[in-house]
């Protein structure tokens, strides 16, 4: 059953990330139908693109978010409770189980990015939003082929050390489940 739970956890996550991607990229598309592209349009575009690659999918994702959500998952394989295991997508991103510093950047995280995504939404007209939402689905996209390949790379057995940000007194469990395995 935990084995379940890790995999729950992981399916969640891009499950979550997946429908993001489908909602914006529809919307993206929806932007640049009917409305002509001036060339300030474009380098906006590729400026949003790289920016967004950069900041979101690697730093953001391929380097934080993740291998974390991973990390969290392999726990689980080995101690999920039933709460845990219900919630795994949840617990994987950090909601709860986890140091108080995970559980707060999550949170502040969470919200900010609604706060933005609304601001997005209300301020800006359809193309410019449109141009935002390319940059987001590529950042997403990097980040659920992140997961995909630190999840493959787990699963194959190759070496994975990152930390799952758990709290104190999960610690010993975690150093121990390792020198088992």
């Amino acid at each position: 059953m935990r084995k379940l739970a890790a995999i729950w956890g992981v399916v969640g996550v891009l499950a979550i990330l997946g429908q993001a991607i489908y909602r914006l990229t529809y919307i993206a598309i929806d932007a640049f139908e009917g409305n002509p592209m001036l060339w300030y349009h474009w380098i906006a575009l590729v400026l949003c693109i790289i920016f967004m690659c950069y900041s979101e999918g690697y730093k953001g994702f391929q380097l934080k978010f993740s291998p974390r959500v991973v990390s969290r998952a392999r726990y689980l394989s080995s101690h999920a409770t039933l709460l845990q295991g219900i919630l795994a997508p949840f617990f994987c991103m950090g909601f709860f189980h986890a140091t108080k510093k995970r559980m707060i950047t999550t949170w502040i995280l969470v919200s900010v990015m609604v706060c933005l995504v609304i601001l997005v939404k209300v301020f800006t007209h359809n193309q410019w939003r449109g141009i935002i939402d390319v940059g987001v689905v590529i950042g997403l996209l990097w980040g659920s082929i992140a997961i995909l390949i630190y999840s493959l790379k787990v699963l194959i057995g190759k070496p994975f050390d990152y930390p799952p940000d758990l709290p104190e007194d999960s610690t010993e469990v975690t150093a121990e489940s390792a020198e088992a395995s």
